[in-house]
């Protein structure tokens, strides 16, 4: 491939986020109802009821050629009854999996995703607390509460996901993405990993560990996503031209409270597929069992376990993320590549470094690493065992999304916890939309239109403006619909029906 016509199209970014959700004192409230309270109390303005528009999109499409006939595929959560909402920010909002569940409007780059990711956050946390006086039984004299936290595990066996989404070219063959992001997505847990007490498989001498989600994997390459869930996910949903786009819908990581960490995960990953797209990269190392390896990285807080590859050759994962950094060095050098690639480079270069040196000094940068060195400070001060039930409850409440009660967020006011964006920022995209995607013009849309917006997905709007069909404007390419082509037509639009009489002229 010529080194002066690279192919990679732009990786517009996102994330997806079921967050953990329990009744205080109602260990029996049933999770579903719970979230469903959430959720519509965050709409209860009414001015968020545009219906989600599930046409174009098919769960069972499976990346390798073929829909899965051996799944049953759910009925879409309107129609069983449950709250879904589309947001003036771009995002979605609704109940899944008996979860909460926020999923970021379209961004464009690494640090844009941190910023919306972030205010999935601040919305939670006021849903939350609006949605404690709609729970049965709440009243003045006995109010509920309702804790939302950013995990994946209760710590009893369940686990619930943190999804990122990448666009990517279609012409890539997606064996060759398999071939290369498998080795990267077992070592990236090191970096971005959120951290948890205990394990899946009853070992004693894993008493803490790198990733929540590592041991809830059993298969490399897979369509299921809460069963026998797989390192590399194959649902083709592409949300976007089937023809051009194939959305890489990654189930693998954890949910980061660290800015840092969602930066590092999105802008790395990122940089891999682009240069998976442009034929930059030579042959990784191949692992001989990359689900066992996936679990071994995990237990092992050095950082330094040895990974069998194929050939008969160890590798630690410090040296595999160093194969894929020391080539999007190169890569960049090379072929330029998105203005952000270099500061996450650097970050990069900063985290694997520490890694190789000594993990511990990543306190205040990674997750896991943060909230070992928290709870072993209460190992060593009380005498705790790495079992005692309060270092499981410590475990959770690091990730409680409540600004005053989070263990995350209060060592964030205490300056202990390094961060990227500001606060001012995140409290804006709660309501608006990013400026350079297609989100723009749905979030946009919203805001304005709300009235005739009957419904809305990712890649389309359906208008009801009063004629004898509703009218549906296509968002095919996620690069498009920004503030730059749109943002005057809707300004100058004061009505719905003007917006589709001027985009159709």
């Amino acid at each position: 491939m010529d080194p002066e016509d690279p192919v990679a199209i732009p990786k517009i970014v996102g994330t997806e986020t079921e967050y953990g959700i329990s009744v205080i004192g109602r260990p029996d409230f049933n999770p579903v109802l719970a979230s469903s309270l959430v959720v519509n109390a965050y709409a209860a303005d009414g001015r968020l009821r545009a219906r989600w528009d599930y046409e174009e999109e098919n769960p069972l499409r499976d990346a390798r050629g073929f829909t899965s006939p051996g799944m049953a595929e759910p009925p879409p959560e309107d129609d069983i009854g449950l709250a879904n909402s589309i947001l003036t920010n771009g995002a979605r909002f609704y109940v899944d999996h008996a979860h909460p569940e926020y999923s970021s409007p379209e961004c464009s780059n690494p640090r844009d995703a941190v910023v919306w990711d972030k205010a999935g956050e601040r919305i939670l946390e006021i849903a939350a607390a609006r949605a404690a006086a709609l729970v049965p039984g709440s009243g003045a004299d006995a109010p509920a509460r309702i804790l939302i936290t950013k995990n994946n595990t209760d710590g009893k066996g369940a686990a619930y996901g943190m999804h990122e989404n990448y666009i990517v070219d279609r012409a890539i063959p997606f064996g060759e993405i398999v071939r290369h992001i498998t080795p990267f997505f077992v070592s990236r847990q090191i970096m971005v990993g959120a951290g948890r007490v205990g394990n899946e498989f009853g070992l004693d001498d894993v008493s803490y560990q790198v990733s929540q989600r590592a041991d809830f994997f059993e298969v490399e390459v897979g369509l299921e996503t809460t069963l026998k869930r797989p390192i590399v996910n194959t649902r083709d949903e592409p949300h976007a031209d089937p023809e051009r786009f194939r959305r890489l819908h990654v189930i693998v990581g954890d949910a980061n409270m660290s800015e840092l960490c969602t930066y590092l995960k999105l802008g790395a990953t990122a940089l891999v597929l682009s240069m998976v797209e442009d034929g930059f990269l030579p042959d990784p190392p191949a692992l001989s069992a990359p689900v066992t390896a996936l679990h071994r990285v995990s237990h092992d807080l050095t950082c330094a376990v040895p990974l069998e590859c194929k050939d008969g050759r160890t590798i630690t994962p410090v040296q595999l993320q160093w194969h894929y950094l020391d080539h999007a060095k190169k890569y960049r050098e090379e072929r330029g590549g998105p203005d952000w690639a270099t500061d996450v480079l650097a970050l990069w270069e900063r985290v694997l470094t520490a890694l190789e040196d000594d993990p511990l000094t990543l306190d205040g940068v990674a997750d896991w690493v943060t909230k070992y060195l928290l709870l072993r400070r209460y190992v060593d001060r009380d005498g705790l065992g790495w079992d005692d039930s309060k270092l499981k409850l410590i475990d959770v409440q690091y990730h409680d999304v409540r600004g005053d009660k989070g263990l995350y967020n209060r060592l964030v006011a205490a300056g202990r916890f390094e961060t990227l964006v500001r606060e001012a920022e995140v409290r804006a995209a709660m309501t608006a939309p990013p400026t350079d995607t297609r989100a723009y013009f749905r979030g946009r849309c919203l805001q304005k239109y709300r009235d005739s917006v009957t419904a809305a997905g990712w890649d389309s709007i359906i208008f009801d403006v009063g004629g004898e069909t509703l009218q549906r404007v296509p968002m095919m390419d996620p690069s498009r619909g920004g503030a730059l082509t749109t943002a005057a037509l809707i300004d100058r639009c004061d009505t719905a029906a003007e917006l589709l009489e001027a985009l159709q002229g």
